[in-house]
């Protein structure tokens, strides 16, 4: 059986990204995908919020994306266009691009990162265990690993193997979605009439002055609003063609369909990301209505809060528990996303009642305050993790901003390219010296920066003195003019420190003091701690480290650490730990 660190069912958008994020953090990947090849049978999603686009920049990728697509102010909420021209951003716009040129793109990055994909394969079942997880492929085959990621759709075999619930609301609306020829040319665009709405369009497009003028070659894209929910048959030429002679009088002649599909507004989201050695990204975790272009970008912003967590957690930097914040993070984004695509969908309905609540929103989403918070939801840029109080940057979006530093000038985002955390110093350069013990994983920057600090929707922030820059590019530390509180969240986002000793023979030792899953302040035998009462339980070495919090230093007779890390004896190991306590005060500050 062939073993990986984590396996990807799913090579879609969502699941590439994933991908490529564990791939940059050096984790052996595979992704497992039914497709025969990259190409994509129907449309999907039609374009990049600003937000996503960003985090294709942080990655130093963006710039492939937006060379294949066209930019434009695409941001709406129902059927109000947003204006984010004004947001501070260097990707204030939405980017025009089909989904088949996304997934093309991603491939090709994810090829280079040489990660193995193997089409034509799906997965048909999984059992768990404590160690690793056993899937079971088409054709017989099988894979073994750490963690399975299921990226396979709102269908999603990984969801329901696991037997994670997915709870939420039946659809009210449905529609059919195909692409065909027409021998008479039907109104380009989308239409509204007391059937529901139906749209024409085709793949080959400009937008001018914000205008999409359709090119006349191709194929027509048709969409249009079924009169009947709850169908599960496969939809045929014939409904299409009752359905267009339903909403306009005729069906223009329709014949030839490349494909035709049927989508619903169908809200769920799964009661957890995560079942133990199993997660869920993408579709598979949340499933809605595609109004307002949501879908793909969540679940691409799904794959990079999770990437370098997962990464972290199988090269053993961090404690399992990290997984659990990817839930606690990206849930309640979900669930938002759930709710602002009902309210669309309701403010889409035909009748007079729904058309006044839809003006009356329209003149409100007018109003800057209201404009700017509404498009910042939907653009992605307005999103806040729950990381405690403090500075407003804190679990927001680290600005791009042009920083100047002793080796010339450059972007933030070209230092999270390889998906590593940073401490950004903007005070006295050298102040990161309470990171030392970090310097293995977290990259410290000395910069300057001039310009005023900007948010969307909240505008202008009070200056930090240091930020720290979680690899997905959200601010999990801010410093206003002392380092309180740093050590701290660099142990809760990457890690426990790194302990360096140096021996008799003058070597230098280093090794990470890592307790997975440690629950120091939740442990009844906290107060008995004792080395020589340890010692008299079997397999001592592996109770200790499963019931004391010695990454933290709570428990200050520690011997066992540089014992075990180091292979000294008990009497070697207390000199060691009374010379560490005297040489690293910056570790030992740890213990507070």
């Amino acid at each position: 059986m062939t073993e990986h660190a984590v396996v990807i069912a799913g090579g879609g958008p969502t699941g590439l990204m994933l991908s490529a994020e564990l791939a940059l953090a050096k984790v052996d990947v595979v992704v497992v995908e039914r497709r025969a090849n990259q190409e994509l049978n129907g449309s999907r999603a039609k374009g990049l919020s600003s937000r996503t686009l960003e985090m294709l920049d942080q990655r130093g990728v963006a710039d492939r994306f937006i060379a294949a697509g066209q930019k434009a102010q695409v941001t709406g909420f129902a059927v109000t266009r947003l204006d984010i021209s004004d947001f501070p951003t260097r990707h204030n716009y939405g980017l025009g691009l089909g989904q088949d040129h996304i997934e093309r793109i991603l491939a090709a990055w994810v090829a280079e990162l040489k990660v193995p994909v193997h089409y034509g394969m799906a997965v048909t079942g999984f059992a768990q265990d404590d160690t690793g997880v056993d899937v079971a492929l088409s054709g017989g085959k099988s894979l073994r690993a750490q963690y399975l990621v299921g990226c396979d759709g709102g269908r999603s075999l990984i969801r329901k193997t696991a037997g994670i619930d997915f709870p939420g609301w039946d659809p009210t609306t449905s529609n059919i979605l195909a692409e065909v020829e027409m021998t008479e040319k039907p109104p380009m665009g989308i239409h509204r009439t007391a059937a529901g709405t139906h749209a024409f369009g085709r793949r080959e497009y400009e937008i001018r002055n914000g205008e999409i003028i359709y090119k006349d070659v191709g194929p027509i894209g048709v969409m249009i609003t079924e009169a009947q929910v709850g169908s599960t048959d496969e939809p045929t030429l014939r409904d299409l063609s009752e359905g267009l002679i339903a909403a306009c009088g005729t069906d223009y002649g329709v014949h030839s369909p490349l494909w035709i599909s049927r989508f619903t507004d169908m809200s769920r989201q799964a009661a957890a990301y995560r079942d133990r050695r199993v997660l869920l990204a993408g579709d598979a975790a949340h499933v809605h209505s595609p109004i307002g272009g949501l879908g793909l970008n969540t679940g691409v912003q799904d794959a990079v809060n999770l990437g370098w967590k997962l990464a972290q957690v199988v090269k053993r930097t961090s404690p399992e528990s990290l997984l659990d914040t990817y839930h606690a993070e990206r849930h309640p984004v979900g669930a938002r996303v759930l709710r602002s695509t009902m309210a669309q969908v309701a403010l889409h309905r035909p009748d007079e009642r729904t058309n006044a609540v839809r003006d009356i929103l329209g003149e409100l989403l007018k109003m800057d305050e209201v404009r700017k918070r509404i498009a910042a939801e939907m653009s992605g840029l307005g999103i806040h993790y729950d990381l405690g109080p403090g500075h407003p940057l804190l679990g927001r979006r680290m600005p791009d901003l042009d920083l100047v530093t002793a080796d010339g000038p450059l972007r933030v985002f070209s230092l999270l390219h390889d998906a590593r955390p940073v401490l950004l110093n903007l005070g006295e350069p050298g102040g990161g010296g309470g990171i030392t013990p970090w310097r293995d994983r977290v990259q410290v920057v000395d910069a300057e920066y001039a310009g005023a600090w900007e948010l969307p929707v909240l505008g202008t922030v009070a200056a930090p003195s240091a930020v720290l820059i979680r690899p997905d590019g959200y601010v999990a530390w801010v410093g206003d003019q002392t380092q309180r509180g740093l050590t701290d969240a660099l142990a809760t986002w990457f890690g426990p420190p790194t302990v360096t000793e140096r021996t008799a023979s003058g070597q230098t030792r280093r090794a990470q003091m890592r307790l997975a899953g440690c629950k120091w302040r939740e442990c009844s035998a906290r107060g008995e701690c004792s080395v020589s009462a340890r010692r008299q339980t079997p397999n001592w070495r592996r109770w200790w480290s499963k019931c004391f919090a010695v990454s933290r230093l709570q428990c200050f007779p520690v011997i066992f650490p540089i014992d075990a890390l180091f292979g000294h004896s008990a009497d070697s190991g207390r000199a060691t730990m009374r010379s560490m306590r005297d040489r690293h005060s910056a570790f030992w500050a740890l213990k507070s």
